[in-house]
C-alpha cells in the first residue's frame, strides 16, 4: 500500500509550465504544417477504444506522490480519452539534424505533453503520452505508437534509472485495443500490430533541437525566450541576469552531456539514432527507439538497421554528442555573437568525458583513478583483447569481479570466465594467451596498488551490472504481453529495479544470448518503425 499522503493520479493537481511561459499556437490541432513563431501546438489526444492499464512504476509513482488509484480511470487519463483540470494537451516544436543532415523541423509527431505536477520535493515533472494522436508535427505518420517499441521504452526507462544513468522516466504502459500498421523493416510488408501508449515523465523534454528551429528561421525572439526560460526554469545555479549566462548555461549542457556519455559506455548501451532532436537539453536520455544492448563487445556494434554507416554505433556516441553540441552551439550564436566564448563550453565536454569515462572505467576493473600510471593503458588493453572472440560484456566484468586474478591454473583461464564466451570449447589461441598474461598484469597491478579483493569486489560491483534489459529478453517480454500475459513483464520489472544484485531466482533474465536471438527481429536487428 501506498503512504497515505499519496493522492490518487485522477485527482492530482496539473499546471503546464512550459505552455504558460512560452509562446504558443492552436492552429488546426492535427493537420501536419509549419509552424512558426511558436514553441509550441494546440494537440489535443485522439481518444482510443479499449484502453488497458498494462504497467505502472510503482517507484516513479511513489517519488511523485501519486497512488495508481482506480486503473479504469488512470488507463482512460493515460490514453488521452480524458484530462484534468490544469492540463493543456500541447506538442513541442523543434528541428534537428538527423544522421548528420539538417531535417527542418521535425517537431513531437507523437508525444503530447499533457503538463506537469509537483512531487513532495518541489520539484516539478512533466507528463507526456507518447503515441497519443496525430499532432501538427506527425508529417506523414499516424502519431501512434506499438506495443512492441512502447513496452521497450518502459522497462529501459526504469532499468536506466536504478542502473544510475540519467534517463527520462515512464509512469505507465497502457494499451489502447486499436491495431495499428507498422512496417517494422520498411521492406514493404507492413503488419497489423497492437497499439500501446507510454506515458513520460522528466522535468523537461527540452532537446538541442528546440532551439536550431528557431536559429534556422533565423527567429532569435523565441530563440531566446527559450533559453532564458530553460536556463531560469532548470539551471538555477546560473545567474538568469548574468550576460555571460548563454555560455555558462552551455558549457553545463556540454557537461551533462559528457556524463551520459560516459555511463552509456559502461553500461553497454547503445542508443541508436542520435540525432539532435533526441539529446536531452538536461543531459538525460531520452527517445528510446532503435536502442539495443551490446552481448558481445564489440565496439562498432550498433542496433538501428537504418543507420547503414554506423554513425551512431556504441564506440562512436561520445564523438557524435560532441558533434551536435557543435551544432547546438551553431544555434546558439545569434545570442552571443561571439563563437568563441561557446569554446569553454565545447572543451568542457572533452575534459569531463575523458575523466568521467576513464573514473568508470577503472571502476569496472576495481581501480581508481589516479596519476596515470598505467592503469588506463590495462583497461584499454583489456577491451582490445576482448573484441578478439564473443565475449558477453555483461557477464564477463561481473565474473571478473568473483575470481582471484593471482591464481591462474596452469593452462586456459579460470573456469569464473567460462559462461562469458559464446564459444567456450572453441576460443582462439592468441584470446586466451593475452587474457592470461592480462590477468598476470593486472593482479600485479592490484598488489602494488595495495587494493583488496573486498576494496576491488565493492568496486566493480558499484559499476558493473548483474543484470541489464537484454534485447532478446524485451523481445520475449514483447511476445508475451503480445498475446496477453502480463507477467514476464512484471518478473523483468522486477528484476530490473535491482541491477547490481545477483538474483538467482530472476536467472534467466541475466543469461547470454542464445543461439535463436542472434539474427532475430527485436533481439539483434531493429528499426525506427514503431
Amino acid at each position: 500500500m501506498p503512504p497515505r499522503s499519496h493522492s490518487p493520479l485522477t485527482e492530482s493537481a496539473f499546471d503546464h509550465h512550459f505552455a504558460r511561459h512560452l509562446p504558443g499556437e492552436s492552429g488546426p490541432p492535427r493537420q501536419s504544417r509549419q509552424v512558426t513563431a511558436a514553441c509550441w501546438s494546440y494537440a489535443p489526444p485522439t481518444p482510443v477504444d479499449s484502453p488497458k492499464l498494462l504497467a505502472w512504476s510503482e517507484p516513479l509513482a511513489n517519488a511523485l506522490g501519486l497512488a495508481v488509484g482506480n486503473t479504469e480511470k488512470v488507463a482512460e487519463l493515460l490514453a488521452g480519452n480524458r484530462l484534468l483540470p490544469g492540463m493543456k494537451p500541447i506538442a513541442a516544436c523543434y528541428g534537428g539534424h538527423q544522421f548528420g543532415n539538417w531535417a527542418g523541423q521535425l517537431g513531437d509527431g507523437r508525444a503530447i505533453s499533457l503538463g506537469d505536477m509537483l512531487a513532495p520535493d518541489g520539484q516539478r515533472w512533466e507528463f507526456q503520452l507518447k503515441g497519443a494522436g496525430l499532432t501538427p508535427y506527425s508529417r506523414r505518420a499516424d502519431g501512434r505508437a506499438v506495443l512492441r517499441s512502447s513496452l521497450r521504452e518502459f522497462v529501459c526507462s526504469e532499468a536506466m534509472f536504478h542502473l544510475g544513468v540519467p534517463t527520462t522516466r515512464a509512469l505507465a504502459l497502457v494499451g489502447t485495443g486499436e491495431p495499428v500498421m507498422r512496417d517494422m523493416f520498411y521492406d514493404g510488408r507492413p503488419e497489423m500490430e497492437p497499439g500501446a501508449i507510454v506515458t513520460r515523465v522528466a522535468p523537461s523534454f527540452v532537446r538541442f533541437g528546440s532551439f536550431e528551429i528557431f536559429a534556422a528561421r533565423g527567429d532569435v525572439e523565441r530563440l531566446q525566450q527559450l533559453a532564458d526560460y530553460v536556463i531560469a526554469h532548470h539551471f538555477p545555479e546560473i545567474d538568469a541576469a548574468d550576460p555571460d549566462r548563454y555560455a555558462l548555461w552551455f558549457a553545463e549542457v556540454a557537461r551533462r552531456t559528457a556524463v551520459l556519455m560516459a555511463h552509456w559506455l559502461r553500461v553497454g548501451f547503445v542508443h541508436g539514432v542520435m540525432n539532435t532532436d533526441n539529446l536531452s537539453i538536461l543531459g538525460l536520455t531520452i527517445d528510446y527507439g532503435p536502442f539495443g544492448w551490446l552481448d558481445v563487445f564489440d565496439p562498432e556494434f550498433t542496433p538501428n538497421t537504418t543507420d547503414q554507416g554506423g554513425r551512431y554505433a556504441y564506440a562512436q556516441q561520445p564523438g557524435v554528442a560532441q558533434w551536435n553540441l557543435l551544432r547546438l552551439a551553431d544555434a546558439l550564436l545569434p545570442l552571443v555573437h561571439r563563437p568563441e566564448v561557446l569554446e569553454p563550453g565545447l572543451d568542457a565536454f572533452g575534459e569531463t568525458f575523458e575523466s568521467e569515462w576513464r573514473r568508470q572505467a577503472l571502476q569496472k576493473i576495481g581501480l581508481e583513478a589516479a596519476e596515470n600510471r598505467g592503469e588506463d593503458d590495462l583497461m584499454a588493453r583489456l577491451l582490445g583483447i576482448l573484441m578478439l572472440t564473443e565475449v558477453d560484456t555483461t557477464l564477463f566484468f561481473r565474473a571478473l569481479m568473483t575470481l582471484d586474478p593471482a591464481r591462474l591454473p596452469a593452462t586456459g583461464l579460470p573456469p569464473e570466465l567460462e559462461g562469458c564466451f559464446y564459444t567456450p570449447q572453441i576460443l582462439p589461441t592468441a584470446f586466451v594467451s593475452r587474457l592470461r598474461d592480462w590477468l598476470a598484469a593486472y593482479s600485479a597491478r592490484l598488489r602494488d596498488e595495495g587494493v583488496s579483493d573486498e576494496t576491488r569486489q565493492a568496486r566493480m560491483a558499484a559499476a558493473n551490472p548483474w543484470i541489464i534489459p537484454r534485447n532478446y529478453v524485451l523481445q520475449e517480454a514483447i511476445n508475451a504481453a503480445t498475446d496477453g500475459d502480463l507477467s514476464l513483464l512484471q518478473q523483468l520489472l522486477i528484476a530490473i529495479r535491482n541491477p547490481y544484485t545477483a538474483q538467482p531466482e530472476h536467472a534467466r533474465f541475466a543469461a547470454k544470448r542464445p543461439e535463436w536471438a542472434r539474427q532475430a527481429p527485436g533481439c539483434s536487428a531493429l528499426s525506427c518503425s514503431s
